[in-house]
């Protein structure tokens, strides 16, 4: 008996929304893995720094254009990976606070748009792909990123909340449907971590106690905690492992 590989050899893995913060990380895992790593997102020239991080670390890469929300672009982008696709990771998204009475129809339909219905029409092409095409008996991985509100809510959030909350539910739907034709679909749900996104909230040294209270580990997270986990479920030692949400949070579910 032999421990199952973390390897991701011989593996073609597509990242949405890689030019920067969690997306870049998680690019930059797979391809120190051993996978052949296409980063995507809406501005190719923003993937600059992504792809000179992998090549830096000896990794091979391809850059490519992809917006998620434009149906045309998803086509266009997953015919350019074809057979080869072995691992989509759908990171792509967006987030803005507003009180729940000052959403309008338009934000409520571009964070909806971006996190959720741009992941499951990445997670279809990809998963089409996956069971006409590859020819791998390991069959194929769909890795999500949820959050801690797909599991609790967060006041002003209450869009992207929506929006995590759904893609917690499509990764379950998904893991049921697709797991007899070899496509496991899990996703991970990062606690508190500062990126881009995130910044404005880190700014607040108020915020920043308030939250570190609730972490059991005592620190937010960094990028490198994030990076262990997505290379375990998309790899072989997670064989087993479908139709659940790994929650990075340095035990901040679990002190709730």
């Amino acid at each position: 008996m032999n421990c199952p590989s973390f390897s991701l050899d011989n593996k073609t893995a597509l990242v949405t929304g890689a030019s920067r913060g969690i997306g870049q990380a998680i690019a930059l895992a797979l391809a120190q893995a051993g996978a052949e790593v296409i980063v995507t997102a809406r501005d190719k020239s923003s993937l600059e720094e992504t792809a000179a991080l992998i090549a830096e670390s000896g990794g091979i890469y391809h850059v490519d254009i992809l917006d998620v929300c434009d149906p045309e672009s998803i086509a266009a982008c997953f015919e350019k990976a074809g057979s080869r696709l072995n691992i989509l990771v759908n990171n792509a998204g967006i987030e803005e606070v507003r009180p729940s009475l000052d959403v309008d129809l338009l934000l409520w339909d571009r964070i909806l748009g971006t996190n959720l219905r741009g992941g499951f029409f990445c997670a279809q092409a990809a998963a089409s792909r996956m069971i006409r095409e590859n020819k791998d008996p390991r069959g194929g991985v769909i890795l999500n990123l949820c959050s801690l509100t797909s599991e609790v809510g967060i006041p002003t959030a209450v869009p992207y909340g929506a929006s995590k909350s759904g893609l917690l539910g499509m990764t379950r739907a998904l893991a049921a449907e697709w797991g007899p034709m070899g496509i496991r679909v899990n996703g991970i749900g990062p606690g508190y971590f500062q990126t881009a996104m995130t910044a404005p909230f880190y700014a607040d040294a108020d915020w920043q106690d308030r939250m570190l209270g609730k972490i059991p580990l005592g620190r937010f997270g960094r990028m490198e905690d994030l990076m262990g986990a997505a290379v375990f479920l998309c790899s072989d030692a997670a064989a087993y492992v479908t139709g659940q949400v790994l929650y990075v949070d340095g035990g901040t579910l679990a002190a709730l």
